[in-house]
């Protein structure tokens, strides 16, 4: 399946942002990715995880959540990666221009998160329960979500690194505050990054299996439209 990736800007928070689209020919739902601290939509990883999910007939939209100008502060002082707030916000932003049907069409959506990203996309799922069926965290900080975690809807999957001790243990916690389905998975052998051999795979594949089960099917003159790559 062609999965070609083109730019698109993303109008969120009164800012605009630059965004990678892929829509396949019949795509059965979007995954909206929120990137860890200190990466960006070209991250190695989630390109992979992206790709996988395309393989698995799902669009997917990477986008980097602050500005140009934000992240030349943020590579300085590291403080706008750990603002939940402002990410969550732009998320939610993000979420709602989605769903308005621009530009891929009223798609399911759901988010997948790393690191910090992943507690902006839970705090973006309990703040739009009917627009995000699904949540999936890579070594995440789900903690960091705090008091919204009870008001996430989406069935959510937290996947994390077997040798990743604290954060296996803030995801086990997390896990407890989650009032709908979810599912903390384990990968053995992996570190914080998923860098050992097949790790990484292992996330994708776990990941497409988790969103195509979750996300409810698009309406049939949607699943009918040929692949989309926004220019």
């Amino acid at each position: 399946m062609d999965s070609r990736t083109t730019e698109t800007t993303v109008p969120t928070g009164g800012v605009e942002l630059t965004g990678d689209l892929v829509v396949p020919a019949g795509a059965r739902g979007i995954v909206l990715f929120a990137h860890g601290s200190g990466s960006s939509r070209h991250s190695p990883r989630n390109r992979l995880v992206a790709d996988a999910l395309n393989r698995a007939g799902l669009a997917t939209l990477l986008v980097d959540l602050l500005t140009r100008e934000e992240e030349a502060v943020d590579d300085q002082t590291g403080e706008l990666r750990f603002d939940i707030g402002l990410l969550t916000g732009r998320l939610v932003g993000i979420v709602d221009w989605l769903g308005s049907g621009a530009p891929a069409g009223p798609l399911p959506i759901g988010l997948f998160g790393a690191s910090t990203g992943a507690a902006a996309a839970l705090a973006a799922a309990a703040s739009r329960p009917d627009q995000v069926y699904a949540v999936v965290s890579r070594g995440g900080r789900p903690d960091l979500a705090g008091p919204d975690l009870p008001g996430v809807r989406a069935s959510t999957l937290l996947l994390v690194g077997g040798r990743d001790d604290e954060v296996l243990r803030l995801n086990d916690e997390a896990l407890a505050e989650l009032t709908g389905t979810a599912r903390l998975r384990v990968v053995p052998g992996a570190t914080h990054l998923f860098e050992e051999p097949g790790t990484l795979e292992q996330v994708a594949r776990e990941a497409a299996e988790w969103f195509v089960a979750h996300l409810p099917g698009p309406p049939p003159e949607v699943a009918d439209r040929p692949a989309y790559h926004a220019r």
